[in-house]
C-alpha cells in the first residue's frame, strides 16, 4: 500500500467560472486589491495577492461544469485591526456585507461579504496563518 505523501502546504489556488467576467475582474482588482498575475486569454485571467492565485474564467451561456456548491472562501489579513479596516472599506465601496466582524472560538476573527456573482468571501484574521509570507526562490 502506498503511503500518503507529506501534507499539502495550504490552499493557495481557487478557480471560479463567472458569467459577468469583466465586472468580477474589476471587483477583485479595484475593490479587493488583487493584481493581475497572468492574462491567459480574453476568457481567463489569473489574479494574486502575492501568495496565492485566483483564476477567473468566463462562464459562457449554457455552459455548465457540473453540480458544484461552494460555501465560501477566505482572504487572510495579518491583524484584527486590518480586518476592521477592510470591513469599513468594503462597506464604503457598497459591497454587500453579510455580517459584522466577530470572534471565533479558536482566536480567529472574520466577517463575510459577496462578490458581484454572489460568491461568499470571508476576510479573516487567523492566528495560525496570519502574518505568514511565502518565500519564492528565484527561477522556480
Amino acid at each position: 500500500m502506498t503511503t500518503r505523501p507529506k501534507p499539502f502546504n495550504g490552499l493557495r489556488h481557487l478557480a471560479l467560472k463567472v458569467p459577468n467576467f469583466e465586472e468580477c475582474e474589476n471587483f477583485y482588482v479595484e475593490i479587493m486589491g488583487m493584481q493581475v498575475y497572468h492574462r491567459a486569454s480574453k476568457n481567463l485571467i489569473y489574479l494574486t495577492c502575492g501568495n496565492d492565485v485566483l483564476s477567473l474564467g468566463r462562464l459562457h451561456e449554457g455552459e455548465r461544469s457540473g453540480i458544484q456548491y461552494m460555501d465560501h472562501f477566505g482572504f487572510i489579513v495579518d491583524t484584527k485591526e486590518e480586518l476592521q479596516q477592510w470591513y469599513d472599506f468594503l462597506g464604503e465601496k457598497g459591497v454587500k456585507l453579510l455580517d459584522k466582524p466577530h470572534d471565533h472560538g479558536d482566536g480567529a476573527r472574520s466577517f463575510h461579504c459577496l462578490d458581484p456573482v454572489g460568491n461568499v468571501i470571508q476576510p479573516i484574521y487567523h492566528p495560525v496563518v496570519s502574518g505568514q509570507q511565502l518565500v519564492c526562490e528565484e527561477g522556480k
